[in-house]
């Protein structure tokens, strides 16, 4: 008990340090759970993930749980240079639990189980042998990160030596070409224990500029003291092996360094090579650190190098670096090497006839390279064909949002025909991404029969999206649909099965059913299901959903997905809860194109607004808010065009006697998140908000947000209208404010969440802020996710929805 008399016998220490501890109370509480049949759902174990074997005849069907419990992200990791490291393992932090798989031979019909070591859990999805024979796949133990392999055909497995990988750069191992061996990165032996943190400083960390132009984004977990460095250069600091898979038996290559890309040539003689240098940087990620670029031979010798980088802390604003960049292995040479290299600056302002060169470099790469092509806008890169130095090379021009692939013969390069030249944001015209092929030497090349290409579409249409599989004359231009999802189903193509063009992989789903994998045969459509997953939530099934179609007042079609209880009945006017993410256009025509469907199967998942459908909502998902204008001043009407978006989507499913207007609530994520107070600030059509990991202050993200181009002290009026913090005093509708406590984001800093819940308060609003220990930009565990579900819940029906009885 806490006494208020004036002459207290409490020394006011006490009093004070009794009182901060009750505060701390009452803001440490402990973890809640919505109703028992959404929590039951969260944690139902999800379906598979599954990937088919390079030479298509086996399926790897791999166990996972998205949602772990809150002990795994409790574990201690290290913010360094961009990356979270979990020194007790030497690795990534890890967030998802992979606990099983198995390979489905669906030409033979059969099922083989992998085995799994008893005291460690497998570290991702498993890669397959280029020969489709076995798999291998990284095990967590105690001390660190173990390889394994497995035999696809009978499921044994078995580790590789005694060495422990290290991916805290980059992807562990890869299997080369010989479906023997793999190219690993290890922790070096006899590294010694982990520097000592010191105690007392040597000193202040101090930086200075003078004259440099350093535009970087806000970036997090980002070094912070000399430390910190040494802490980085010894858990990223690896040692390159080739490993047997037969045998386990290790041969070096090179010495320990910080690498962060490792890529043999076609024909396996020479392997392209960068590594980090010092000095670091406290600014920017371990991508911008300074580093070189070499070619060593197969023996890890170095026999030239190509680059070599400061830290490139200056790059423009959606510009690149000056000098070689984008380094590629040409197919079907033994060892030809192309890269490209800035015209401008890697300044998309700066006006230039060419922005980029495409250069050249043969094998044994002693002579000087030579210019092979130049590109009117940004290189994008090549997808290669399978006849010799034919490939598509794709450009960008940032001026207009545009893409422009062409055909090339490197033969005889100035000569370049258009294939595809259109909107980035155009998705009725986009092709798709080409489908591939592997050769016999390994190399991989887009799948091609004559002058026929094929590409798998994601068919977006007025009428939805309805996947298919084209094929497209490279001569002609004329385009052929070989296989499209039928009327009332989503069927996506995934790769050819087989050997020939006979038989497609298909993933099947409706609103009704599953998605589940099949096998086609083109000739005869005789279907095969390969795969039998079970609906985690039957009682849901019956829920409605159907595409809605509107426009602005400005002409802009829009659209959204909108979800109505199972029980729902004509004339019934329910609350509403609308979420989106607002997106940018460079005009009407694209901004309005329908990007959703009704097709498919409805998966309730973590913290889904999807839920509120259970609760006895309708539920209007992703409805399109398009942000439409020149790139380089859209924001300049962000406002209005987003508070116009929201307003249409309202007024529509009032005219159709669907929703009660005075019980809408708008919600949203990140970008979301900051569409949503601002929503709540300039208009009164919602009766709550709830906004999830947002930055709400464009004043600390002063280099651009999203495809914001101009810089604060560019666009000071526009930084500061947009800004819902600066209009706190306005957020009078309760809001919802929810963020993981360890953010890493760029931008989307805890304390944009904390700032914005204090002005709120400060300004006489409605707010509850939640902080989700351990957290980052999305949240995972599975103690977080139900709890996020409850305070929406609660949140909704407080203010503006359906109240808990």
């Amino acid at each position: 008990m806490i006494y208020t008399k004036t002459k207290s016998t409490l020394p006011i220490f006490l009093f004070a340090a009794m009182l901060c501890a009750l505060q701390a109370i009452a803001q440490n509480n402990p973890y809640r759970r919505p109703p028992a049949d959404v929590a039951s759902i969260v944690e139902a174990r999800p379906t598979p993930l599954v990937s088919m074997n390079p030479t298509r005849d086996a399926l790897l069907l791999t166990d996972y749980n998205p949602n772990p419990g809150i002990a795994t992200l409790a574990q201690p990791f290290l913010k360094l240079a961009g990356q979270r490291v979990n020194p007790q393992i030497n690795a990534r932090q890890r967030i998802t639990e992979f606990t099983g798989c198995t390979v489905n031979w669906f030409s033979e019909g059969k099922n083989i189980v992998v085995e799994m070591p008893a005291n460690g859990r497998m570290a991702g999805v498993p890669s397959w042998s280029p020969d489709g024979k076995r798999i291998a796949f990284g095990v967590d133990v105690a001390d660190g990160v173990q390889l394994w392999v497995a035999d696809a055909r009978t499921g044994k497995s078995k580790r590789l030596g005694s060495l422990l990988l290290n991916d805290v750069l980059a992807n562990a191992f890869y299997w080369l070409k010989d479906s023997e061996r793999l190219l690993v990165r290890c922790i070096p032996s006899g590294r010694g224990p982990a520097p000592s943190a010191t105690v007392v400083p040597s000193g202040p960390s101090i930086e200075e500029t003078s004259g440099k132009v350093s535009q970087v984004m806000t970036y997090q977990d980002l070094l912070k003291n000399e430390h910190d460095e040494f802490l980085f250069e010894y858990y990223a600091r690896s040692q390159l092996m080739v490993v047997s898979a037969s045998s386990g038996k290790a041969a070096l290559l090179g010495s320990p360094g910080l690498y962060t890309a490792v890529n043999w040539s076609p024909d396996e003689n020479y392997v392209l090579v960068t590594q980090l240098r010092k000095p670091f940087s406290y600014r920017v990620q371990f991508s911008n650190f300074a580093r070189k670029t070499e070619i060593w031979d197969r023996n890890g010798k170095p026999i030239r190098s190509l680059v070599e980088f400061p830290v490139t802390d200056e790059i423009p604003r959606q510009g690149t670096v000056v000098g070689p960049r984008a380094f590629d292995w040409q197919p079907i040479h033994g060892a030809r090497l192309l890269w490209a290299e800035a015209l401008d600056g890697g300044d998309p302002k700066k006006k230039v006839d060419y922005r980029d060169k495409v250069m050249l470099l043969d094998a044994p790469f002693s002579g000087e390279a030579r210019e092979l092509l130049k590109t009117k806008h940004r290189y994008s890169g090549f997808d290669w064909l399978g006849t010799k130095d034919a490939g598509l090379l794709s450009e960008f021009d940032r001026d207009r949002r545009w893409y422009t692939t062409y055909v090339v013969d490197l033969q005889n390069p100035s000569m370049q025909d258009t294939l595809f030249d259109l909107s980035v944001n155009d998705d009725y015209a986009n092709p798709g991404n080409p489908v591939l092929d592997r050769l016999p030497n390994g190399d991989w090349v887009i799948a091609q029969d004559g002058d026929w290409l094929y590409y798998d579409s994601e068919g977006a249409s007025e009428a939805g999206s309805y996947p298919r599989l084209d094929k497209i004359n490279l001569k002609t231009r004329e385009k052929q649909t070989v296989y499209q999802s039928a009327n009332n189903t989503f069927e996506e193509f995934i790769a050819f099965a087989g050997k020939g063009r006979d038989q497609i992989l298909t993933r099947y789903q409706s609103k009704t059913e599953v998605p589940n994998f099949y096998l086609v045969n083109l000739k005869n459509k005789a279907r095969t299901a390969l795969t039998e997953f079970k609906d985690p939530a039957p009682q849901l099934t019956g829920i409605q959903k159907q595409v809605v179609k509107y426009n602005r007042p400005d002409g802009t079609p829009l659209s959204g997905t909108l979800y109505l209880p199972a029980d729902y009945k004509p004339g019934q006017k329910l609350p509403l809860f609308m979420w989106a993410y607002p997106l940018e256009y460079s005009d009407k025509s694209t901004a309005g194109q329908v990007r959703v469907t009704d097709n498919t199967f409805t998966f309730y998942r973590n913290d889904s607004p999807l839920f509120f459908v259970t609760q006895g909502y309708a539920v209007l998902m992703d409805a399109t808010i398009p942000i439409v204008g020149d790139p380089e001043t859209m924001n300049d009407t962000f406002l209005e065009q987003a508070t116009a978006s929201g307003r249409a989507a309202i007024d529509y499913l009032d005219s159709l006697g669907i929703i009660d207007r005075t019980k809408v609530g708008v919600g949203g994520h990140s970008y979301g998140a900051f569409m949503t107070a601002n929503l709540l600030a300039h208009s009164d059509d919602y009766a709550y908000g709830i906004a999830r990991s947002g930055a709400y202050n464009r004043t600390l993200t002063p280099f651009g947000f999203q495809s914001e181009r101009r810089s604060f002290w560019e666009a000071k009026d526009v930084y500061m209208n947009v800004s819902p913090f600066n209009f706190a005093d306005k957020i009078k509708k309760p809001l919802l404010l929810i963020h993981g406590e360890a953010d890493n984001n760029p931008g989307t800093f805890t304390v944009q969440t904390e700032r914005l819940y204090q002005a709120i308060k400060g300004t006489g609003g409605t707010a509850r802020l939640v902080l989700l220990p351990h957290e980052s930009h999305g949240y995972r565990a599975r103690e977080s996710v139900v709890h996020v579900l409850a305070e929406m819940f609660d949140w909704a029906g407080k203010y503006g929805g359906i109240a808990k009885p």
